[in-house]
């Protein structure tokens, strides 16, 4: 079984600034997910583009940020989220083009990363593995809350993780985003970290833990018994004779 994780970096990082996931996670994984073969890892640039926040200057942004620090009065940038979401799209689809099934794939962010996750995971057409927000928010809450309803993804589980100082995204931000998820009908582990807008060693490990339940359920749940007949009936079918 092949899985992959798809994880953005936050406004003004790269993806070096988590690419060390694979190492701190993938060991520990591998070891204890015996029918997982091969985990794809997944740490995509943000363009280079002028934010609002940084007087118009450039750096690396999945979407403008017009406000500082981010509660709930925050204005969205449809345009850049969905553009990004796009982007998003097109990576799960290249790893699926690598033999990682869409059900075998987690998307995660940290920040602005966790904000375009929230919507690339719950907007997209076939069913992911699930979702991982960092101290992120959610954008376009309106419209995501219909296209959780409609989705393909209605009950991927969703795990958020928020730091209880975080000044830059205010903790309120989970708040709400939690109860809108659970108000939708989702499945949300949400956990609060003693830091401010950065990771905690404790969050990683139960990163590690929502991957290793996930990862295990698309071995083994209803959608991995429903794509192991899809094949068998597959092969049983003779082409038509034309």
């Amino acid at each position: 079984m092949r899985v992959g994780l798809i994880f953005m970096h936050g406004l003004g990082d790269t993806s070096a600034g988590w690419a060390a996931l694979e190492y701190q996670l993938g060991p520990a994984l591998k070891k204890t997910l015996r029918h997982v073969e091969h985990i794809e890892w997944v740490f995509p640039d943000a363009p280079v583009a002028p934010v609002s926040i940084n007087g118009g200057a450039q750096m690396t942004s999945w979407f403008d940020v017009f406000d500082w620090p981010i509660d709930a009065r925050a204005r969205d940038d449809p345009a850049g989220m969905l553009a990004s979401v796009r982007t998003v799209h097109d990576l799960v689809a290249k790893l699926e083009a690598r033999g990682v099934p869409a059900r075998n794939v987690v998307v995660g962010g940290f920040s602005q990363g966790g904000a375009v996750a929230l919507n690339a995971v719950y907007r997209y057409d076939k069913k992911l593995a699930g979702c991982v927000c960092l101290s992120g928010w959610l954008q376009l809450q309106t419209e995501w809350t219909k296209a959780v309803a409609s989705a393909s993804n209605a009950d991927t589980p969703l795990f958020w993780g928020h730091g209880r100082y975080d000044e830059i995204v205010v903790p309120d931000q989970q708040t709400r985003g939690v109860a809108l998820a659970r108000e939708a009908g989702l499945a949300v582990t949400a956990e609060s970290y003693p830091t401010a807008h950065a990771s905690h060693p404790q969050e990683l490990k139960d990163v590690a833990a929502f991957l290793g339940d996930v990862w295990r359920e698309a071995a083994t749940g209803p959608a991995a018994a429903a794509a192991a007949a899809a094949d068998g009936a597959s092969a049983e079918c003779p082409p038509a004779a034309t």
